[in-house]
Order: C-alpha cells, then structure tokens, then sequence
C-alpha cells in the first residue's frame, strides 16, 4: 500500500515538505526511523509519519502556557 513505501530521504523531503538536511539531521540523531542499505537510507512512508505526529504531540505537551 502507499503507507508501506520506502522513500530515499529525498522522496521525504519532498512529501513532507522538509528540508533534506533537517531530514538527513533527524535519521542521524535517531529521531527518524529508516533502514540502512549501504550507504542509502530508505524510510517508511507511515513510520515518519508516526515519528513526526509523535514529535510534535510531545512539543505540545511542553509547550509554555
């Protein structure tokens, strides 16, 4: 399905609108999930989309009232 699809990390650039060092940034540090093949990245569709819809419930939670 679409949600399955592994995208490089410019496909989730571009879907999700981001820059690709912000999202080649994140896969380092561990806060995007992606597989490592050689020395390509490719990213589940649905497992960045849960990550960043994690992320930013998190950043409402402490956020400053």
């Amino acid at each position: 399905t679409k949600h399955d699809e592994l995208l490089n990390v410019h496909g989730v650039a571009r879907v999700f609108r981001l820059p690709v060092a912000w999202v080649q940034a994140e896969a380092d540090r561990g806060a995007l999930p992606c597989l490592r093949v050689g020395r390509r990245r490719l990213f589940s569709l649905a497992a960045v989309r849960a990550a960043l819809v994690k992320r930013a419930a998190e950043r409402k939670e402490v956020a400053p009232t």
